[in-house]
């Protein structure tokens, strides 16, 4: 299945037209919903709807919306990371051990800490490949060994006041009328968009797709099935690293603990954004909209100041739900692969 087809969508009625493709309901769906969501938030509470409050949606969840490009990738090929949390902790925690105790320049320890991230989920898509393991139980091992190495570097919150870190981390892009952007979430903007040409115009993308929807069938095609495993996973990897890149730039330290339970709101901003759990099915533009309706829930309930934030996890829940059943019924209709 190709990526979703943004020309058309952008035409008079092209988003009628994919509420009529039920390849697209889901990302129909999540558009919709969005949409909605934030309507109904500028219509409820005062300045919801001015430009700062919707690009504020890319600062706070940078991070997230770029290791959920990586996971979108996983998905694609029916499998899980769920390793995803614990490398963006670590990947905290050594940049700012490296640059506070050690001296590093922060360019040098990005570039590290990156190929590190890359190499890691690398070595899991072989375990994956190589020996046919369950992606479910070589991830969340990830998972442990990389939590575990964060919390070997330390055990304490490292802050991060190195003078060049410090000026990206507060650098903001103008895009006039008082509104901005961080490097951060243009870096996650950036990874959206080669990650929508990754998936829809290259034959990486294109084998993805064909792994997802039958292994078997894509190795009969001759497609180079156990390279692009592990390049999936290095690339899930490499996202998460920099991912926690980015954290260090939006949260200043590096931090064993941060990122707990990502891989989850990662795991549920890739459904939600309308992309098979099964595989072989889904979109990065889905994606995106996926960890912005997330974020738009936080802001709705930060905005009313009465709710907990616990429900949050309810409202993420229950969508998470509501799409996993959509999926199902799209599935048995046959319009989902």
């Amino acid at each position: 299945m190709s990526a979703v087809p943004l020309r058309g969508l952008l035409r008079p009625g092209g988003f009628a037209r994919l509420w009529r493709d039920p390849r697209y309901v889901s990302l129909a769906a999540t558009v919709s919903l969005f949409l909605a969501m934030s309507i109904a938030g500028g219509v409820l509470y005062d300045g919801f709807l001015s430009p700062q409050v919707f690009l504020n949606l890319f600062i706070d969840n940078g991070f997230l919306l770029i290791v959920a490009v990586g996971m979108t990738f996983v998905i694609l090929t029916g499998g899980i990371d769920l390793s995803v949390g614990a490398v963006v902790a670590f990947s905290t925690v050594l940049l700012a051990s490296l640059v506070q105790r050690h001296g590093w320049h922060p360019l040098a320890a990005i570039a590290l800490v990156l190929a590190l991230g890359t190499a890691f989920g690398a070595l899991m898509g072989v375990a994956i490949q190589r020996y046919r393991l369950q992606p479910f139980v070589v991830t969340l091992a990830g998972m442990f060994l990389a939590r575990g190495a964060a919390m070997l570097v330390s055990v304490d919150s490292i802050g991060i006041d190195h003078a060049f870190h410090v000026a990206v981390a507060s650098l903001r892009i103008p895009l006039g009328g008082g509104a901005s952007l961080s490097v951060g979430a243009a870096i996650a903007l950036l990874v959206v968009a080669a990650g929508a040409v990754l998936a829809g115009m290259t034959r990486f993308g294109r084998t993805v797709y064909a792994i997802g929807g039958s292994e078997h069938s894509a190795r009969l095609m001759g497609l180079p099935v156990d390279a692009t495993l592990v390049r999936v996973y290095a690339l899930s990897g490499l996202c998460s690293a920099l991912g926690g890149v980015v954290c260090t730039f939006y949260m200043l330290s590096g931090y064993s603990l941060h990122a707990t339970g990502l891989e989850l709101d990662a795991i549920a901003a890739v459904v939600i954004g309308g992309t098979l759990l099964a595989g072989g099915s889904g979109y990065v533009l889905g994606t995106l909209f996926g960890v912005l309706v997330l974020g738009l829930i936080q802001t709705l309930i930060v905005f009313d100041g009465t709710l907990s934030s616990w429900w949050t996890k309810i409202a993420i829940g229950a969508l998470l739900l509501a799409f996993c059943l959509m999926q199902r019924l799209l599935a048995r209709r046959g319009g989902m692969g």
